[in-house]
């Protein structure tokens, strides 16, 4: 739902071209409050009465929405955010099939009945929390909207769905398929403004009841310190700087292929990014060689065309960041082997926020580009001698997100998935997150899980009922 009336407008830059592509409304406080009693009546409204097999009717409706418009989220999500098309594509996927996964859910999560020493009967029930204020960032703008609002609908929640201010295109095309496929008014409300103002907003409000916030880690303590007031709910998925640890008994070349776009795709701007090369000093020269040597071949430009591999970053200030961090590693006396550039009209490339990715060598854990999210294209590779140096390098961090461990050792595989403090590891790959199965991170990654049947959880309260036979 976009209000009418507006406080000002939001400009939307295409970071391929610098260009103005779409002039998007700001809510004002009084549009929110507005929207968050809307949210609040709607509890008790059409909805309430819906069945949970009918909200996933109206779900699987949603996924076909999605489907059915599939080249034309994909191509807005290409232009507002930068990332290529491919890539897109297959995100447009995620969030179809995202809505299609929890529309067969929504009659499968339910109550028990508990066997108790008093005489008589005791169940639960699983209940709606309320009005969720869902936030969003600005790197996987839609398929992150889907993966939070699809588990919140299915419980019979109300949302309000805050996407980042630089990437809202897709979570408004989102709002009205859900209109579309029968989801009654003030169900879904996609809220629009900066998160200083509507994000803090929803956040300290009385009548939002849960905050579900993907993000990095210095907003989620904020989150966590407003929701307290009213001792909100709150999930956080936050940074990240995973580890790809990487075994003297891998293929190199394979596995230099297979694990290069763990960092630098979507421009290196992934919490997941595994942005620590944990290597084998047996092999850490050989391994240098080769990811060098891919780096090279990958495919920088234009994110509209198919063979793009990376496109810009998502602004100007966000490539000053990362090349701030990249001067930082060179006064750390880290060891630039390459790249690490503006791709800017110095060098052929007019318009646009294009870097190409930097690989460091000679890094050490004492150092902060190996210590802090960067959040660009940088990748640092460190040598180990031994399994226990390995996981010691990789637990050494504030955060515990995602990571890979590389290895031909079933059981030496099985000790570091053990060691390694994270909430999602993958064995021989780069694929961690997955629709059917928990995601989430240990330490300062965040708190709670999404995805899977454990992301239901989350969106819903436990009830205990006891019947008494006497």
């Amino acid at each position: 739902m976009i209000p009418k009336t507006l406080e000002k407008n939001l400009s939307v830059i295409n970071p391929a071209t610098e260009e103005v592509i779409a002039e998007i409304p700001s809510w004002t406080p009084e549009q929110l409050e507005r929207a968050v009693a809307n949210a609040k009546m709607a509890l008790g409204g059409p909805w309430a009465k819906i069945s949970a097999r009918e909200r996933g009717k109206i779900l699987l409706k949603i996924a076909q929405g999605i489907q059915s418009r599939h080249e034309e989220l994909a191509q807005l999500e290409t232009k507002n955010t930068g990332k290529p098309i491919r890539d897109s594509r297959d995100e447009v996927n995620l969030a179809a099939d995202s809505f299609e996964y929890y529309a067969g859910a929504t009659n499968k999560f339910f109550g028990e009945t508990i066997p108790v020493t008093a005489r008589g009967l005791c169940m639960t029930l699983k209940e709606p929390i309320g009005v969720c204020a869902l936030i969003v960032p600005w790197n996987y703008p839609l398929v992150i909207a889907c993966w939070k609002v699809a588990p919140a609908l299915a419980c019979g929640n109300t949302v309000l769905l805050k996407p980042a201010s630089l990437t809202p295109l897709t979570a408004i095309e989102l709002g009205k398929i859900a209109l579309e496929a029968g989801l009654p008014e003030g169900v879904l409300q996609v809220a629009l403004g900066s998160g200083n103002a509507i994000g803090q907003q929803l956040i300290s409000h009385p009548d939002v009841v849960k905050i579900s916030l993907t993000g990095e880690t210095t907003t989620g303590k904020k989150v966590m310190r407003a929701a307290a007031e009213t001792l909100k709910r709150v999930s956080l998925e936050l940074g990240g700087k995973s580890p790809n640890i990487i075994f003297d008994d891998v293929d190199v070349k394979a596995c230099v292929a297979n694990s290069i776009l763990s960092v630098f795709s979507n421009c290196g701007q992934d919490c997941c990014a595994r942005s620590r090369f944990i290597v084998s000093a047996k092999i850490t020269d050989q391994f240098l060689t080769e990811l060098v040597a891919k780096a090279k071949t990958l495919k920088i430009g234009d994110p509209l065309n198919p063979e793009t591999e990376i496109g810009p970053m998502i602004s100007n200030a966000q490539r000053r960041r990362v090349l701030d961090y990249v001067d930082i590693g060179k006064q750390e006396k880290a060891e630039l082997v390459w790249g690490g550039t503006a791709l800017d009209k110095n060098n052929g490339q007019s318009k646009g926020y294009f870097i190409v990715p930097a690989v460091f060598a000679k890094t050490t854990s004492n150092m902060r580009i190996v210590q802090e999210e960067i959040f660009g294209p940088v990748v640092c590779v460190m040598p180990f001698n031994d399994e226990e140096e390995a996981a010691r390098l990789a637990n050494d961090s504030i955060y515990g997100l995602s990571g890979s461990i590389w290895t031909n050792n079933a059981a030496r595989a099985i000790r570091m998935a053990k060691a390694v403090k994270s909430g999602v590891l993958s064995i021989n790959s780069s694929s961690s997150v997955h629709l059917e199965a928990p995601f989430g991170g240990y330490k300062q990654s965040g708190l709670g899980r999404e995805l899977g049947m454990k992301a239901l959880e989350t969106y819903s309260e436990t009830k205990t009922v006891f019947f008494s036979e006497v």
